[in-house]
């Protein structure tokens, strides 16, 4: 799940996104190769997704993905008080697809792909 930190900016893509308070752009968290990505999120059929829309690497500059304009969350539904579940996460390094939840506390969103009972947690920030 390295590259799950690859998975950009969410940008609000609705009304009902930004009602729920997902609406924004996120920055990830730093993969291995200290690459980010900004995940944009949008309703999609009454749940929620997150594209990546751009990359960085580790100097901060824009680099080219093939994973721009892919979904990295997927199928995310608002369980209230900023918890979000029932949806998957993508990590584009191993071509993976897991389990996951998140919770916005603020504006950190801490996004989790999970394996059973074992998850990963990573803090991703809203910048916009």
């Amino acid at each position: 799940m390295r590259t799950l930190a690859l998975a950009a900016s969410l940008a609000l893509a609705g009304s009902a996104v930004h009602a729920q308070g997902i609406g924004g752009i996120f920055q990830t968290q730093a993969n291995d190769d200290g690459n980010i990505g900004m995940v944009q999120f949008y309703d999609c059929g009454g749940k929620y997704c997150g594209k990546l829309i751009k990359s960085f690497d580790s100097a901060g500059k824009e680099i080219a993905s093939p994973h721009t304009g892919k979904n990295i969350v997927a199928g995310m539904t608002d369980e209230g008080g900023g918890k979000f579940s029932g949806g998957t996460i993508w990590d584009p390094g191993a071509d993976k697809t897991y389990k996951s939840k998140m919770q916005l506390d603020g504006k950190t969103l801490n996004v989790s792909g999970c394996i059973a009972v074992f998850c990963r947690t990573q803090r991703w920030v809203r910048v916009k």
